[in-house]
C-alpha cells in the first residue's frame, strides 16, 4: 500500500474515486489549517473538499453537500504495517 493518500478520494461507494482499502487505513483531513472530521470527499490537487449542509438530504436520501476552496492537508490516520488485515 502507499504510505500517501491518494489525491481525490470520495467516502461515497457510488462514486468512481471511492477507495475501501484507503477508507479502512482512515484519512486525516486539515482544510485551511483546521482538522476537519466531517469531509465527504477531497481532492488536494484541485484544493477542495466537499462537506455536508446542515442536515438536508437530497432526494435519495444522501446528504447535500457543498464545495469548498482551500488549502486541503491529507495523512492517513493508521500507519501501512498497522493496516487491517483480512
Amino acid at each position: 500500500m502507499a504510505s500517501t493518500p491518494p489525491d481525490r478520494l470520495c467516502n461515497d461507494p457510488r462514486s468512481k474515486f471511492y477507495d475501501e482499502s484507503m477508507l479502512e487505513r482512515g484519512i486525516g483531513i486539515r482544510f485551511n489549517g483546521a482538522e476537519r472530521h466531517n469531509v465527504e470527499e477531497y481532492c488536494i490537487s484541485e484544493g477542495w473538499v466537499r462537506l455536508p449542509v446542515g442536515k438536508a438530504l437530497d432526494r435519495h436520501g444522501q446528504p447535500m453537500t457543498m464545495k469548498v476552496k482551500g488549502q486541503v492537508e491529507a495523512w492517513f490516520l493508521t500507519p501501512d504495517a498497522e493496516a487491517p488485515q483480512e
